[in-house]
């Protein structure tokens, strides 16, 4: 069972990727203060530009094995970003599909350190990219069966401490 979280938190990143992509594009500012004589075919630029400064930060976050995290600044969002604008882009596509199989071994290594979180939150964006992987879909399985395994581990431990406080609780009065 996954947190309630709000859908304004759940699309931090996703916005943060955004913020930035806009930041790049004001950057790269028109030397005529943005006037264009064709309004369309800049609309159609600034989208290009916003894609091609999605797949360099895509890039330089796979160069600096960010795969799937931190949060906000990995590639596998960022990717997920190029295809927001760009629903048909084959580089985002082929380079989801080429990054799957790691980051799936990224996620199974956060459920195996149970960092449960991190796992969830990871397993999110890879159930984005990918709806039908497999693997995906068992990496679901096995986060649910640690969380379990979490839980049972947690009421034993309040169950002990239960019994230490009674056991406690009885010792003067038999003395």
């Amino acid at each position: 069972m996954s947190p309630c979280v709000p859908t304004a938190c759940r699309d931090l990143s996703r916005r943060l990727a955004l913020i930035v992509l806009a930041a790049g594009l004001a950057a790269c500012g028109s030397p005529n203060g943005g006037a264009t004589p064709k309004a369309g075919a800049a609309a159609g630029s600034a989208a290009n530009d916003g894609v091609g400064i999605l797949l360099n930060l895509a890039g330089e976050a796979l160069k600096d094995h960010r795969l799937i995290a931190p949060a906000g600044a990995n590639a596998v969002e960022f990717y997920l970003s190029v295809l927001e604008l760009d629903p048909a882009n084959a580089t985002a596509h082929q380079n989801l599909a080429r990054v799957m199989p790691q980051a799936t071994e990224e996620v199974e290594q956060a459920i195996n350190r149970r960092d449960l979180d991190e796992a969830a939150r990871e397993l999110r964006l890879l159930h984005e990219v990918d709806n039908n992987n497999f693997t995906v879909q068992l990496l679901a399985g096995k986060l649910d069966a640690q969380r379990a395994i979490v839980v049972r581990e947690d009421e034993a431990r309040a169950a002990a401490i239960r019994a230490k406080a009674a056991a406690a609780a009885e010792a003067p009065a038999t003395r």
